[in-house]
């Protein structure tokens, strides 16, 4: 999968996420912010992203992904 087709997968299960992917095809950095994300544990974040990635990770199109998941107000202050 092409990292374009990697992020409108996470935009489509995410709608208004802002999503950065990166990495090398089979080993996937992803970083989403999304207020979704507002008052769930780091667990709960990726668990909701991977939820959104579950057939793709099934398939063998996607074989390791490293998913940082922040709040707007989390990514603001990390900048």
């Amino acid at each position: 999968m092409t990292d374009e087709e990697i992020r409108a997968l996470v935009m489509a299960g995410m709608p208004g996420a802002d999503v950065v992917v990166g990495g090398d095809g089979y080993h996937i950095d992803l970083t989403v912010v999304s207020d979704a994300f507002e008052g769930l544990n780091r667990v709960k974040r990726q668990q909701l992203v991977y939820g959104v990635l579950a057939d793709v990770i099934r398939s063998g199109a996607l074989h390791a992904v490293n998913i940082r998941a922040l709040t707007a107000a989390e990514s603001r202050a990390t900048d």
